[in-house]
């Protein structure tokens, strides 16, 4: 197992020892401080080399986090000894938010990453006290719910439904408009969607030749057709 976070262990490696942070400025009398700027006043930012963890699968639930830059990955892996991916987060994403006490998932750094690390008591205690705060983590919960609901239907999809739903969605998150940059390999886009490697590879040659997207390089996607990814979408 790869080595852990500096705030579960007070024996940790040089590499996983916490930035210091620039001062924060006060906020102004009267300003509504959101949720991403309370984390980043109140939390310590972290550096987690390519592939190594973050937190691991049925450890304490005790923090949560938030992507400065670089991609994480959350996964469980299965009985049978495959893996599923459970989503990917982005810079602005937070993730590691639980209804349990323990994480049901673990997370790893897909490239080198830079993140917030918050107490979840700490951000629990915030929302108590800011209902601007509060509603902005209960809409949050809300997003994660609706995107584990969506996942669930994706899964009974075909494969180019499935990977024409990945492509649609990576593009709305990220900010290069036809232009889609992955930052995740072709087997994390085939755990996250229960496929095959081979299908995954497969299917983006097929959408490229009914000219619905580009595949300029391994990691970089134009979508040529948009109207054609959504309707294959469903």
């Amino acid at each position: 197992m790869l080595p852990q976070p500096a705030i579960r262990t007070s024996s940790r490696p040089d590499s996983f020892r916490p930035i210091p942070q620039a001062p924060s400025q006060p906020v102004a009398a009267g300003a509504r401080n959101s949720l991403a700027q309370s984390m980043q006043f109140m939390g310590v930012v972290m550096s987690f080399p390519r592939n190594s963890e973050i937190f691991g699968e049925n450890e304490p639930a005790d923090y949560v986090y938030r992507v400065i830059s670089g991609s994480v990955r959350t996964y469980k892996i299965l009985n049978d000894g495959r893996r599923q991916v459970g989503g990917f987060y982005l810079p602005g994403d937070i993730f590691g938010l639980e209804f349990a006490e323990e994480h049901s998932f673990s997370a790893e750094a897909i490239t080198d990453a830079k993140v917030v690390v918050l107490k979840r008591s700490a951000l629990t205690a915030l929302a108590g006290r800011d209902a601007a705060i509060g509603r902005e983590l209960f809409a949050l919960t809300g997003r994660e719910l609706r995107r584990v609901q969506d996942r669930v239907l994706l899964l009974v999809k075909s494969a180019q439904e499935r990977v024409a739903s990945f492509l649609l969605e990576m593009a709305e998150r990220a900010t290069g408009g036809n232009i889609v940059e992955l930052p995740m390999s072709r087997q994390d886009i085939a755990d996250y969607l229960g496929l095959t490697i081979e299908t995954v590879s497969r299917t983006l040659t097929g959408l490229e030749s009914i000219a619905a997207i580009e595949v300029a390089t391994s990691r970089r996607i134009v979508l040529r057709n948009r109207s054609t990814l959504c309707r294959l979408n469903g």
